[in-house]
């Protein structure tokens, strides 16, 4: 009996919580401050259409992200600052700094592609300071600006390419110039509804001298419904944008979507080059009574079907 008494105390007491002995620890708090937080993922940063640098600050980058605002460095691309936060938008199209002032920024909202997922944006912003205020200029219902050009020798006159409304028509869309730093804007280029602006490019040896590109396209109601027309083309200005002619010789049929690049170190020669998007295009067809039904997709005569440099006329 005594035995078992004994053997059920010690099982009672193994079963009891043991306490360690408690110690008192001291922190140091300098250490605490030396901590900084990183980023451990996810590490996507999704799609970004706008960047530029500074010339004459080679340290000075810029980047603009579909749907994440504008960032800024200082020390080479090594940390980034975000400095749009405070805007009404964080879709950007295009982002451009003056060639002739660092301290003037414009900003294009609204990313400027077609896509299954997209962010449209509310017009044009413009920071006289290197980015640290903004201010919004206007063309507040173009919702996607692809592309913006600036004036080498002046920073109030710029040319923005604005792409319209992805899912309707309407008419705030094409070539749009300023001459007052963005305070006001006139349409130079432009066809209907339904076609907005791709590109636009000044010729850095020629300020009269602009080029820029029109492109036809819509997006469906539902996922990857992306209708493209043959109505938009590659045009040149020769009078700062006053008047307007395409260009053709030399260059394919049907082009649905296409870039502009002028090379700097020879402007006047033939290093100007009208890039195609590389893609299959089509057009969809007027058919009746498909309202609401996908419908069979035609592909347009001699489109382009491959990416490819041309000589610009």
């Amino acid at each position: 009996m005594q035995t078992l008494l004994l053997t059920s105390a010690v099982l009672l007491f193994s079963l009891l919580p043991f306490a360690p002995p408690a110690y008192s620890q001291s922190i140091d708090t300098k250490l605490l401050g030396e901590m900084r937080w990183r980023n451990v993922g996810p590490f996507r940063g999704g799609r970004t259409r706008a960047v530029s640098g500074v010339p004459t600050q080679p340290n000075v980058f810029y980047i603009g992200a579909v749907n994440g605002g504008v960032w800024k460095t200082t020390d080479f691309g090594r940390t980034w600052t975000p400095i749009f936060d405070r805007e009404a938008t964080g879709s950007i199209g295009a982002l451009e700094v003056a060639p002739s002032d660092p301290n003037v920024i414009y900003v294009a909202s609204g990313e400027g592609l077609h896509r299954p997922d997209l962010s449209v944006g509310d017009g044009i912003y413009k920071s006289t300071d290197g980015g640290a205020t903004w201010t919004h200029l206007g063309l507040r219902d173009g919702q996607q600006i692809s592309q913006m050009a600036i004036d080498p020798h002046g920073p109030n006159r710029l040319f923005v390419a604005v792409a319209g409304h992805p899912y309707g028509p309407n008419p705030e869309r094409g070539i749009y110039r300023s001459t007052d730093g963005g305070q006001t804007f006139e349409k130079v280029l432009y066809k209907d509804e339904n076609i907005g602006a791709g590109d636009v490019k000044i010729d850095p040896s020629d300020p009269n001298i602009v080029y820029a590109t029109l492109w036809e396209a819509r997006e469906g109601p539902w996922e990857n419904g992306e209708f493209n027309g043959m109505n938009g083309g590659v045009f040149k200005s020769t009078d700062g944008g006053q008047t307007w002619h395409p260009l053709a010789g030399g260059l394919p049929n049907g082009i649905v979507q296409a870039y502009v690049a002028i090379a700097r170190s020879d402007p006047k020669g033939s290093s100007p080059r009208l890039r195609p998007r590389a893609r299959l295009n089509f057009i969809v067809p007027p058919t009746e009574g498909t309202r609401g039904q996908s419908r069979p997709r035609t592909r347009a005569p001699e489109t382009v079907s491959a990416a490819a440099i041309y000589p610009c006329p």
